[in-house]
């Protein structure tokens, strides 16, 4: 009887979980639920153990059916053991992934970075298919990267490796949610945008925003999008700028690691292009001549599913 595998991408905002069948990349089904990382880690595995069962009862699927459950989670990770050791934007720290989802299913698990299994998903059936050397960096909630290097992800002495999201911009500047000073994520994510729009409209400028924010929701890249179509002065001022820091931070990797390509995605990339296409342009005009030249971008080309199909090929990584 075939097997197929389960790919989990944990989130700041959503836990993706999806039925994904190894030989195509093809996702037989998916789950979406809301993180709610204010609730507590626990809360976080109750609904990711939900989910999975969600995922099977509407697939038809019994758990014996599974070969694996692969989990890719923001923060840094003990790859060995699957814990989470520290994940600022999901508020979790010493959280045994691998432990209790291999209680409750009794099956493989294995646990990566989100943007690791994002690379992962793209290397296999996306934008990096064919190409053995590239970056793959993700803009949501936080800023992330993944490095694949001969085919393989560079994961570093510590298996932090890829953290471009906490690279020093600015030396004195804003608090990141890692408890730095003047990371990049506190400049060029989805978040830092939503906080200075928020922050400016505090002070009474004036945006279009205004006229699809509700009450307690959080700025979406969607609603971000809808307000440069209009072309909203105060959204743009802040988007050009997340932009000039993300270019920057591109600029030193592809000064300092070479790659033949940089893949971009992410709910930011994908939903507006003029973010997208303004930090490829900045981008390059940053780096050094030679590698700027040969350099080649392209956004991630399986959108949300990047992660939950790269999840699956986490058992395969060593």
């Amino acid at each position: 009887m075939e097997k197929y595998s389960i790919g989990i991408d944990l989130g700041g905002t959503k836990i993706l979980i999806a039925l994904v069948n190894k030989e195509t990349g093809e996702i037989l089904s998916f789950v979406k639920k809301k993180t709610k990382k204010d609730k507590g880690p626990k809360n976080i595995m109750r609904k990711m153990i939900e989910g999975i069962e969600e995922l099977l009862e509407e697939s038809k699927k019994d758990i014996k059916d599974i070969r694996s459950i692969g989990v890719g989670s923001a923060g840094q990770i003990d790859r060995e053991n699957g814990i989470i050791i520290a994940a600022p934007n999901l508020d979790c720290y010493d959280l045994h992934i691998k432990e209790i989802l291999t209680g409750h299913f009794a099956v493989p698990v294995y646990v990566g970075n989100d943007v690791e299994i994002a690379g992962l998903g793209e290397q296999k059936f996306g934008a990096g298919k064919g190409c053995g050397d590239f970056v793959c960096i993700f803009v949501g909630t936080g800023v992330g990267s993944a490095i694949i290097k001969n085919g393989k992800i560079i994961t570093g002495a510590t298996g932090t490796a890829g953290e471009i999201g906490h690279m020093i911009v600015d030396l004195n500047g804003r608090q990141c949610n890692c408890g730095g000073h003047g990371c990049l994520e506190a400049y060029a994510s989805r978040s830092a945008i939503e906080r200075r729009i928020e922050g400016a409209l505090k002070k009474g400028r004036k945006s279009c925003i205004l006229d699809y924010l509700e009450t307690g929701k959080s700025i979406s890249s969607s609603m971000i999008q809808k307000s440069i179509e209009r072309e909203d002065e105060l959204v743009l001022q802040y988007v050009t700028e997340a932009s000039e820091y993300l270019s920057g931070g591109i600029a030193s990797i592809i000064n300092f690691i070479n790659p033949e390509k940089i893949i971009l995605g992410g709910g930011l990339i994908e939903a507006v292009d003029y973010f997208y296409q303004k930090t490829v342009k900045k981008a390059k005009a940053k780096s050094l001549p030679v590698p700027a030249e040969k350099i080649t971008f392209e956004k991630a080309k399986l959108g949300d599913f990047s992660g939950v199909i790269g999840a699956v090929f986490l058992e395969d990584r060593d």
